[in-house]
C-alpha cells in the first residue's frame, strides 16, 4: 500500500509549503478535533430525532460520527456570514417551490422571466433558475443497454477476427456491455419472480387463514394458537408467522413493501433493460453522439411530472446542501449562505455523457463555485467530453464533489464514470474533483455503509450517507441513503469553506477537506460482508471522514 504523507499528523499540509499564513475571513483560535482511535461509540440506538440530524452531530460531544456541523456554527462561525456561494446540483429534477428552499434557489438576474427570449445571450432561453437538459425524458436505458441496442446489428454473432481494426474498440465495448446486460437482466428477472411468488403466497395464505380462523385480522397470537388440520394450512401458518416475526406484524405494510419491490424490478425490466426504448429520440430529439448541438431541453428544472416524482433524488440532494437553516421548517442544510443552481441531467436510468459535460459547463459559465454530481455508471461512450468539462471546471476554479457509487466494491479495481483519472494513467489529471464514500451513524465496525464503494487511490474521503433525512417534493421529507447523500454533505461543507474564506482555490478547498477530516485505524466491514474488513484509514486517499469544524479551522490558517 502506498504511504500518503497527509495521513501523518493533524495538519501535515502546513509543513508542505502549500498552506502558509492566514486566509481572509475570521481568525479561528479553536483547536481541531483530534483523530478518533480512543473514542467510544454511542451504545444506545439513536432516537428518531437524533437520526434525522445525525450527519450534523459531533463524535466527541454527541458520540455520533457526524461532520460537527452544529458545533461549527455554534462555536466558530456563529457571528460570521461570509459571501454567497452558488452550488450547482447536477441531478434529476428539483422541486424549487419546496417550502424549505425559500431564498436558496439561484436566479439568473440577466434573464427576463418567460418572455421567450435569450436575454443574456448564453444560448438558453428563459433559464431563470437553471436548465433541464432532459426535456420531458424521465425513464431511460442504462448505458450498457444503449451500447447493446446501438451495436447489436453490427457485432452480434461475430468474433474479434471478423472485425476491422477501426471498429475493434467499439466491438470490445459491445462485448463487455452485452455480458453485463445479460447478467443484470437475468438477475433482475429472477428477483422480480421471487417477489411476485412471495407476494402471491403471502396473499393466498392471509386470505385462506382469515377464513379458517374466522377473523378479520391475523395476529401473532391467533396464528400461534391456531392448530392446522392439513399440511397446506400448516405451511401457510409458518409462512405468516415467519413474516410477522421477522419483517412486521402488519401484513398490509409487508405487502406494500413487496409491491414497491415488484414495481422497482418491473420498471428496471420495462425501462433500464428495454432494447426497444429510445426516450431521447422520441421526447427530446437530440443526438447524444453529436456534441456540436448544445442548446436543447427546456427551463423546467423540476421535470415534466406534475407530482414531481422524478424530482425526488435531486430535491433530496439539494436539501442536504442548502435547505433553509433559518425558517424553522423541515431540515437545516449543511451550508447557510448558498444558492442552489438546478441542472436536470440525470434520468431514471443512466445519464448521457453529453448532458453531463454540458451541465458542468453551464454551471461553470453561470457562476457556480461548487458542483455536486451524485450519479455514476460503469460504462461510458464519450468519457472524453466529461473529462474535458471537468478540466474546464478546474481551469475556472470550480470544485466538483462526486458520489463514489453504491455497489460496495473497490474502485481501485473497477473504473466508474465520472472520475478524475485516465485509463492510461491512474494519477489524477485535475485537482478540483473529490470522490466521496458513505458512512453510517454507527461508529465502530459498521462505520462504512454496506453499499458504499471505497478505494485507497480512487475514493478521497467519506461522509454521512446512510439514513439521511432531507427534502423531497411537494413539501415532504424522507430518509434516503447512498453515496448520493454523502456527496452533498461534503458539497455543503465545501460551500461553507468557500463562503467564509472566498480567496481559497478549489484545489485548496479539496485538500483542506481531505487533510482536516477525522480518521481511525479500526477495522470496518466492507460491502456488508463481515468476512471482508480493512482498517478505515486504508479505504480512501485521505483515510478520513469530512469534518466541517476542522475544515474551517484549517481554512483559517491557509493562505
Amino acid at each position: 500500500m502506498t504511504t500518503k504523507t497527509f495521513k501523518i499528523g493533524a495538519w501535515s499540509l502546513l509543513l508542505s509549503g502549500f498552506l502558509i499564513g492566514c486566509a481572509s475571513g475570521p481568525k479561528i483560535t479553536s483547536e481541531p478535533i483530534p483523530n478518533l482511535q480512543n473514542v467510544k461509540a454511542k451504545t444506545t440506538e439513536l432516537t428518531e430525532d437524533e437520526l434525522e440530524v445525525w450527519g450534523s452531530k459531533d463524535l466527541l460531544k454527541d458520540t455520533i460520527p457526524g461532520m460537527s456541523v452544529d458545533r461549527a456554527y455554534q462555536e466558530i462561525i456563529k457571528d460570521y456570514k461570509g459571501e454567497s456561494v452558488i452550488v450547482a446540483v447536477l441531478d434529476s429534477g428539483i422541486d424549487i417551490e419546496h417550502e424549505d428552499f425559500e431564498g436558496v434557489i439561484w436566479t439568473n438576474i440577466d434573464e427576463i422571466p418567460e418572455n421567450g427570449i435569450d436575454d443574456d445571450k448564453n444560448g438558453f432561453v428563459d433559464d431563470i433558475h437553471g436548465w433541464n437538459f432532459l426535456g420531458d425524458v424521465v425513464e431511460e436505458n442504462l448505458e450498457y443497454t444503449r451500447i447493446v441496442r446501438d451495436f447489436q446489428d453490427k457485432f452480434e454473432g461475430k468474433s474479434e477476427s471478423d472485425i476491422a481494426e477501426e471498429n475493434l474498440e467499439n466491438f470490445k465495448l459491445y462485448k463487455s456491455a452485452k455480458a453485463e446486460y445479460d447478467k443484470e437482466l437475468n438477475s433482475t428477472n429472477a428477483s422480480l419472480n421471487r417477489y411476485v411468488t412471495m407476494n402471491n403466497q403471502l396473499q393466498e395464505a392471509e386470505q385462506s387463514l382469515k377464513i379458517e380462523l374466522g377473523v378479520d385480522e391475523l395476529s401473532i397470537e391467533n396464528l400461534t394458537a391456531f392448530e392446522p388440520e392439513d399440511d397446506t394450512s400448516l405451511n401457510q401458518k409458518m409462512l405468516l408467522l415467519n413474516v410477522m416475526n421477522n419483517i412486521g406484524e402488519d401484513l398490509s405494510s409487508v405487502e406494500d413493501q413487496l409491491a414497491q419491490a415488484m414495481e422497482y424490478f418491473g420498471n428496471r425490466t420495462k425501462y433500464h433493460f428495454n432494447l426497444e426504448l429510445n426516450a431521447r429520440a422520441e421526447k427530446l430529439g437530440d443526438d447524444p453522439n453529436d456534441f456540436s448541438t448544445r442548446f436543447y431541453g427546456n427551463n423546467q428544472v423540476s421535470g415534466p411530472n406534475k407530482d414531481k416524482k422524478d424530482a425526488k433524488h435531486g430535491t433530496h440532494v439539494a436539501g442536504i446542501i442548502a435547505a433553509n437553516r433559518m425558517n424553522n421548517k423541515g431540515v437545516k442544510g449543511v451550508a447557510g449562505n448558498v444558492l442552489i443552481m438546478p441542472i436536470r441531467a440525470v434520468p431514471d436510468g443512466d445519464e448521457y455523457d453529453k448532458d453531463i459535460a454540458l451541465g458542468i459547463r453551464y454551471a461553470v459559465d453561470n457562476g457556480a463555485k461548487v458542483i455536486n454530481t451524485s450519479f455514476g455508471k460503469y460504462f461510458s461512450t464519450h468519457p472524453e467530453w466529461v473529462m474535458e468539462a471537468i478540466a474546464y471546471a478546474a481551469e475556472n476554479d470550480v470544485l466538483i464533489v462526486n458520489a463514489a457509487g453504491n455497489e460496495g466494491i473497490d474502485l481501485d479495481e473497477t473504473r466508474v464514470y465520472p472520475n478524475d483519472e485516465t485509463p492510461e494513467n491512474p494519477t489524477n489529471f485535475v485537482d478540483n474533483f473529490i470522490n466521496v464514500g458513505s458512512i453510517t451513524a454507527e461508529y465502530g465496525g459498521n462505520l462504512v455503509s454496506g453499499f458504499s464503494n471505497y478505494g485507497d487511490n480512487s475514493v478521497d474521503v467519506f461522509a454521512p450517507g446512510s439514513s439521511i433525512y432531507a427534502t423531497t417534493p411537494l413539501n415532504t421529507y424522507e430518509f434516503l441513503q447512498g453515496t448520493s447523500m454523502a456527496s452533498p454533505n461534503v458539497a455543503g461543507v465545501a460551500a461553507m469553506v468557500r463562503s467564509i474564506y472566498p480567496k481559497l482555490s478549489a484545489a485548496q478547498v479539496k485538500q483542506i477537506l481531505m487533510d482536516s477530516g477525522l480518521s481511525t485505524d479500526q477495522d470496518v466491514i466492507l460491502g456488508g460482508d463481515p468476512e471482508n474488513t480493512l482498517p478505515f484509514d486504508e479505504l480512501s486517499v485521505s483515510g478520513k471522514m469530512v469534518n466541517m469544524y476542522n475544515a474551517l479551522i484549517l481554512a483559517s490558517k491557509t493562505k
